[in-house]
């Protein structure tokens, strides 16, 4: 696996916290606008007119399912029974299956120019790069590889000792990507693990399917906090996320979003509501 330095070239970096936003840009601050909102700044880092950026959110209570989710044979039993449990669902326009978000869940989108030069799994690299530099103080056990058993398992699952606390999918628009990883901080691991394998079990129903979802076990996703055995906080982790950025970086600005990138969210943002009709259909509009 190719280090930090040797995928990502860029001195400079933008960077956005968008973890205690109420609204964003005039729309519901909830996981359909930061989809929407890293479309944007992925369109606007390819067409040069922004930085590399490195983007932090937080939402509360919500699952974002992956494109195959919405293919489940009975989906509305399953929405139904995570919406009475107070959640919000999102069906998200990048890779993956479904992961839960809540205020103990931080979000990372690391978003790179150029990335018809870098393949898919550099990308992937460089972000399972910087979580391992930013968590260097504490450990040297970060590994990638997929985690059998987790929810959203994939090749580049992030664990400790075989527990999972992170997943990463990717969105592609142009010459840009945004690299997206969740970071279970702090909080239920194992709880939210149990809520997504009873949604699997909801919407299944026993029914035959043509794609292979994961088989739950809680037991394997664990929350850094539970890992490390330290008193992990949100707050903490956002000041390693910048601490580790000065360091990788030779300049750091600090810009919300321009007016150029307003007009690509809109759109975007209506893209992910049209995405997401068969959602609101179930549980009403989002809010």
């Amino acid at each position: 696996m190719n280090n930090w330095q040797e995928i990502i070239t860029h001195d400079l970096f933008r960077y956005i916290d968008h973890t205690n936003q109420q609204n964003l840009l005039g729309k519901p601050y909830t996981a359909l606008a930061s989809f929407a909102i890293d479309d944007a700044l992925a369109s606007s880092v390819s067409d040069k007119e922004s930085p590399p950026v490195l983007r932090m959110w937080v939402h509360p209570k919500t699952v974002v399912l992956g494109i195959p989710d919405a293919r489940l044979p009975y989906l509305e039993a399953g929405i139904q029974m995570l919406a009475n449990h107070g959640y919000q669902v999102v069906v998200r326009n990048s890779g993956g299956l479904a992961v839960v978000l809540d205020e103990g869940v931080l979000n990372l989108s690391l978003i790179l120019p150029g990335v018809k030069q870098l393949s898919i799994n550099k990308c992937y690299e460089a972000m399972v790069r910087f979580v391992q530099y930013m968590l260097k103080d504490r450990t040297t056990a970060i590994e990638a590889y997929e985690i059998v058993g987790s929810y959203c398992p994939g090749d580049y699952d992030l664990s400790i000792n075989g527990k999972k606390f992170a997943g990463i999918s990717q969105r592609r628009i142009k010459d840009g990507a945004a690299i997206q990883i969740y970071l279970d901080v702090e909080g239920k691991s194992k709880e939210r693990a149990a809520m997504i394998k009873a949604f699997y079990e909801k919407s299944i129903q026993g029914a035959e399917t043509k794609f292979s979802y994961p088989k739950i076990e809680p037991e394997k996703m664990a929350s850094l906090r539970e890992l490390l055995q330290i008193d992990l906080t949100i707050d903490d982790m956002k000041n390693r996320v910048i601490n580790a950025l000065h360091e990788l970086s030779e300049e750091l600005v600090v810009q919300d979003i321009t007016v150029e990138e307003q007009q690509t969210f809109s759109s975007r943002y209506q893209q992910m509501l049209k995405r997401n009709e068969k959602i609101s259909a179930i549980i009403g509009d989002f809010q």
